[in-house]
């Protein structure tokens, strides 16, 4: 008897570290060998009728001339970027992508945007994507400290009165958003956030449901593979939460068509705000096609956003683009 209570025990152990194994591997773990296309789709029809427009922006970012930078993580990992200059003295774009993503693929359409409005641009391949180096994705926990690294490059390279938004696309929005609350320098004048999500709790969750699968069963398990393999908490920060905290401009952009993301999670979040901050949701859009599906609506919500902002007038004043764009609205 004893043996056989012995041997069902171990089979409940050995299920249980398979099932913690394979939510690690499926959620959060990213193989250093790994193949990332920056002209892969995601799948669905969304994504398919707007290709053309999608691997144009790519494209574009890919040709344009960059140098590759780095930096150091908190935690000891090489970081790597894309830094794209185009005027001297000009004000920073950061940019972060999204999950199992990549600069070149997520931050396609923020370097054209920033390329226009004068803007120099640093596009970010997060940890554990891309060029950059780690095998462990915390969906922002950690990556809002490499977040607070990026900036601190910025200043030790260009100088501590360069302007500074930190802007980012679903997983790199929450990214920013959790950024918030941190210790950030006086020259970060602003955050931009395309399609993010609330928590990462609340996301998994949906994700989960969205395959089948009883949230409240499968996210217990997501979250002890977390903290045990990981060595992190998926509710140690939120982006709804962060910005609670915050106290820069916040400009929030969502597709009212996100099938992924829910845009009810941006107007989560900015029922949370304590900042001052804008919601610009767009019909028919999915999930980080906004600026892809009405380009002009998008351009003229990001341009006023940055002309609001006191250290960024004098800038958009004397950029062609953007003053084309302020006229066209008096």
């Amino acid at each position: 008897m004893l043996i056989w209570i012995t041997g069902v025990v171990l089979l409940l152990l050995l299920g249980v570290t398979c099932l913690i194994l394979y939510c690690y591997n499926t959620c959060f773990f990213s193989s250093k060998n790994r193949k990332e296309d920056p002209y892969s789709l995601l799948d669905g029809e969304q994504y398919t009728a707007l290709s053309e427009g999608i691997f144009f922006c790519t494209q574009k970012m890919e040709e344009a001339p960059c140098e590759f930078v780095s930096i150091r993580s908190y935690d000891g990992l090489t970081l790597s970027g894309r830094y794209y200059h185009h005027n001297d003295g000009a004000p920073l774009l950061i940019l972060f992508h999204g999950y199992r993503s990549m600069a070149l693929r997520d931050s396609a359409g923020g370097f054209i945007l920033g390329k226009k409005a004068g803007f120099n641009v640093i596009a970010v391949d997060q940890r554990a994507h891309g060029r950059s180096e780690g095998t462990v994705i915390t969906f922002g926990i950690r990556e809002r400290w490499d977040c607070l690294k990026w900036i601190q490059y910025a200043n030790d390279r260009f100088g501590e009165d360069t302007p500074i938004i930190i802007s980012g696309l679903s997983m790199g929005a929450a990214t920013v958003l959790m950024a918030s609350s941190l210790p950030l320098p006086d020259n970060v004048v602003g955050i931009m956030a395309d399609c993010p999500y609330s928590s990462p709790a609340k996301i998994i969750r949906k994700v989960a449901r969205d395959r089948g699968i009883p949230d409240n069963l499968a996210y217990p398990f997501i979250r002890l593979s977390a903290k045990l393999i990981g060595k992190f908490d998926l509710e140690a920060s939120s982006a709804e939460q962060e910005v609670q905290k915050a106290t820069l401009p916040i400009l929030l952009l969502h597709g009212e068509d996100d099938r992924f993301v829910p845009c009810d999670m941006s107007r989560q979040i900015a029922a949370s705000c304590i900042s001052y901050h804008e919601l610009h949701t767009f019909p028919d859009a999915g999930h980080g096609l906004c600026y892809t599906i009405d380009p002009a609506h998008y351009e003229d919500v990001v341009v006023h956003f940055l002309h609001s902002i006191p250290k960024l007038q004098k800038h958009m004043e004397n950029n062609a683009f953007s003053m084309e764009i302020l006229k066209g609205s008096l």
